[in-house]
């Protein structure tokens, strides 16, 4: 019971003569990498750490560089070098002698249905809420500011720090001139609405140039995230002005129902539902010849061919790697020394190992580990290290999981309607305009910048050159991807392109 007395995040190591138990806290907030090497465990908060370990020669595992292009990130329990592993969220490893065993300490309590009804679970929300941010803020003399991307998350915890604290609070706010990409109209709604001290920032394209090397110098592992850019340059901003602490409203999405693809899913969920003999019968006439010349028939095969696909594979049908055959993608025998299906086994078993019927609370379960701990967990903590921040996420205190496991599906998700407790809660709180915005964060316009700035287009050029001799990705798929990114859609076709770039430049960063 030693492991659920704990709260916050935590990497935990307790060692004693022929025993060893390790364990991180139960979002991932903190990592720990494990190796087992020369009749030893070993294991390091940090990568590179375990590199000096003696006799252990790091080798890149294929299998990890497969699955960063798959998901933007490796995912736990992978690690770019072979033979080591990341311990999961709420995981414990036990070793006794020569016996590793691991484990789950913990998992979402979630709860399908609750008597409680929207007033009932809407104060036990506000009383929480101010404990969680107080917590975080910490009873040091430690100098605290919020990051402020305008969105319902950072602005809720940065409103309550200043009604905490009752006086201004400073604020970190990150912009974009990109039209589509900066929402610093937002921040400023919130900002004023709270009476904060803002401090905005625009990122430019040489500001990526510049950062580059940095942040692939510093991650652990390959990462590309974008948004781990303005991340690092809100962080050094704040650290610049004095700012010990900043506090983030990640995590909200993912114990809230927040994504676009929880209301999405829900209509193709529909099409399960449906009585056999009508699914049947709609199955029939879409297979008619001429069915597909008509935009209503294309969309209507195209919703029952997506509709059939089982959660959480579905989730991934848009991903790049399943738009195009793996053959044309990677080389021939880069493909034969990796297991293509294990990325969609991860997602699986994070999916049905929530404690849950309920496809929302399954699908907010897998996006606590993938997208939360895996991306962005990982990206926020490494730019705040790398700006020397410290960094708190008041939303994923252990009684704020607790109490968001007990909100019932129907009131995360109503209809299309995302988030429709959190924002009801809060109705009389945050700013009309910010309850009824679009979640953006700080989205980084780097496909645009690649193709239109001079320095960023070199850089990028340079790297994708350098990547094309690895023998990982073809290079007739790169230079596909990079005449489309010229001629027809840069944000898009620029994600694929910023992965090759920093995965290139972490293997140069990182001697590989």
């Amino acid at each position: 019971g030693f492991l659920d007395r704990l709260n916050g995040p935590f990497a935990l190591a307790i060692a004693e003569p022929g025993r060893l138990l390790l364990a991180i806290d139960r979002v991932g907030a903190r990592p720990l990498y494990v190796l087992e090497h020369g009749g030893a465990v070993w294991f390091a908060s940090r990568l590179a750490a375990l590199t000096a370990v003696p006799g252990f020669a790091p080798r890149i595992d294929d299998q990890a560089l497969f699955d960063y292009l798959y998901f933007q990130m490796v995912p736990s329990p992978g690690a770019i070098y072979r033979g080591v592993r990341k311990l999961l969220p709420a995981e414990r490893l036990e070793v006794r002698g020569q016996r590793v065993e691991t484990g789950f300490y913990w998992s979402m309590p979630y709860r399908d249905e609750n008597s409680a009804g929207l007033e009932a679970l809407r104060d036990e929300f506000r009383t929480l809420l101010p404990e969680v941010v107080g917590t975080a803020v910490g009873g040091d003399d430690t100098v605290v500011g919020s990051f402020l991307s305008g969105g319902t998350d950072s602005s809720t915890v940065a409103g309550t720090l200043r009604q905490l604290r009752g006086e201004s609070v400073p604020t970190y706010s990150m912009g974009f001139a990109a039209p589509g990409f900066d929402e610093m109209e937002y921040a400023r709604i919130a900002a004023r609405h709270f009476q904060t001290r803002p401090r905005e920032y625009y990122v430019t394209a040489d500001d990526v140039v510049e950062s580059i090397p940095l942040l692939a110098g510093y991650c652990d592992e390959p990462f590309g995230n974008a948004s781990v850019v303005p991340a690092y340059l809100c962080a050094r901003l704040a650290r610049n002005d004095g700012i010990e602490r900043m506090l983030a409203g990640d995590g909200g999405d993912e114990i809230f129902g927040g994504n676009e693809r929880y209301a999405s899913q829900g209509v193709f969920e529909l099409y399960g539902h449906a009585p056999a003999v009508v699914r049947g019968l709609l199955e029939s006439a879409l297979r008619l010849p001429g069915v597909d010349r008509i935009a209503p028939g294309r969309k209507a095969r195209s919703y029952v061919a997506q509709a059939r696909m089982p959660l959480p594979d579905r989730m991934q049908s848009y991903n790049f790697l399943h738009r195009t055959p793996l053959t044309e993608i990677f080389d021939a025998d880069f493909l034969s020394r990796v297991d293509t299906g294990a990325p969609l086994v991860n997602l699986r078993e994070v999916y049905t190992r929530a404690a849950s019927a309920s496809p929302v609370n399954r699908m907010m379960h897998l996006d606590l580990k993938i997208t939360l701990a895996d991306n962005d967990l990982r990206k926020v903590n490494q730019a705040c290290e790398l700006a020397g921040i410290d960094v708190r996420y008041p939303l994923l205190d252990d009684r704020m999981l607790v109490f968001a496991a007990s909100v019932p599906p129907r009131m995360q998700l109503r209809g299309s309607q995302l988030r429709w407790f959190f924002k009801r809660a809060l109705a009389d709180f945050l700013p009309k305009a910010i309850i009824d915005k679009r979640k953006q964060g700080f989205g980084l316009p780097v496909g645009l910048w690649m193709a239109e700035h001079a320095r960023l287009r070199e850089l990028s050029e340079e790297s994708i050159a350098a990547l094309k001799q690895r023998g990982i990705v073809r290079p007739t798929y790169i230079d596909w991807i990079q005449q489309r990114h010229r001629s027809e859609h840069a944000s898009y076709y620029g994600v694929m392109l910023w992965l090759f770039v920093m995965l290139e430049q972490w293997l140069q960063q990182h001697g590989a």
